[in-house]
């Protein structure tokens, strides 16, 4: 049965939500969360704050203080809220990352729904990543996130292609952790390993951008479109714009492929859970936000 949305109102007792991220103002999760809200009769409210890289601790502090339910996370601030959050979750902690706050009584907790909500969006298209091969671009808080619920799940085995810089010797101790933890072969690789990559794109069946290379007025990609062929699922956690470079590759080249609008739906239904104890009514949402 398809829900009507019941009309909202703000008053003395409205809960404050929401996304710190920079940039922020793009975001179509105050659509998706205020929509969800308004169709249940909760009383909240979702914003969104374009804050500075460095003003995470004050916008953590402030939340706290202004008694918000909950908030969002997205880049750059996945891994830097970490040090002014009291709890993490076991996922959040294995993947060092946190996409998704709850404020239980004063005490924020760390957690993280962008892998498994990737793994939704995933199953949702009818693409089974079970037993798959996965090349994934990016060892961000997305990034490591969806690797550790694909590695959990059970992809088969994940080529993680990272830039050389100051964290590479921490992503290929995230590597190790992976491997020595669950059933899933991982490899990390250079970046800018242009032979390496194009072998683990041919040989697996799912490529996945998890930077941000794309977004908004960048026309790069991060692979040639040489690279791709017709049997590759290609996938962009990117999804303003709809199409970037990369997916208008794999469109020339006959894939199927997705943006990360269904990704951003399924990881706030499970963040709108967390907050509210109910179940965000996705397909309403999918037929009014998206």
């Amino acid at each position: 049965m398809s829900c009507e949305l019941k009309g909202s109102y703000i008053d003395g007792h409205t809960r404050l939500y929401c996304l710190l991220g920079h940039p922020a103002k793009h975001s179509i999760s105050p659509r998706m969360h205020t929509t969800a809200a308004e169709l249940l009769g909760i009383n909240m409210v979702y914003l969104a704050f374009d804050i500075e890289p460095d003003e995470i601790g004050i916008a953590v502090e402030s939340l706290r203080l202004l008694q918000a339910g909950g908030f969002n996370l997205t880049m750059p601030f996945k891994r830097t809220v970490i040090p002014y959050l009291d709890k993490l979750t076991k996922a959040s902690e294995l993947a060092g990352a946190v996409n998704t706050v709850i404020n239980k009584d004063g005490v924020l907790i760390g957690h993280t729904t962008d892998g498994a909500g990737y793994l939704d969006s995933l199953m949702d298209c009818g693409f089974d990543y079970h037993d798959k091969k996965m090349t994934l671009l990016g060892a961000g808080g997305a990034a490591t996130s969806i690797a550790v619920s694909a590695a959990l799940s059970g992809m088969k085995s994940i080529d993680i292609f990272k830039r050389k810089n100051a964290t590479y010797e921490k992503t290929a101790e995230f590597t190790e952790k992976l491997n020595a933890n669950t059933n899933c072969s991982v490899q990390l690789f250079p970046m800018d390993d242009a032979d390496a990559m194009k072998a683990s794109i041919g040989s697996s069946e799912i490529l996945t951008n998890a930077t941000n290379v794309g977004m908004e007025d960048d026309k790069t990609s991060l692979v040639p479109r040489d690279f791709l062929r017709p049997e590759l699922f290609v996938s962009d956690i990117i999804y303003h714009p709809a199409e970037t470079t990369l997916l208008s590759y794999a469109r020339e080249c006959g894939c199927q492929y997705k943006n990360g609008e269904d990704m951003l739906l399924f990881q706030g239904a499970a963040s709108f859970y967390e907050w509210t104890g109910q179940q965000m009514p996705v397909e309403d949402v999918k037929r009014l936000v998206f």
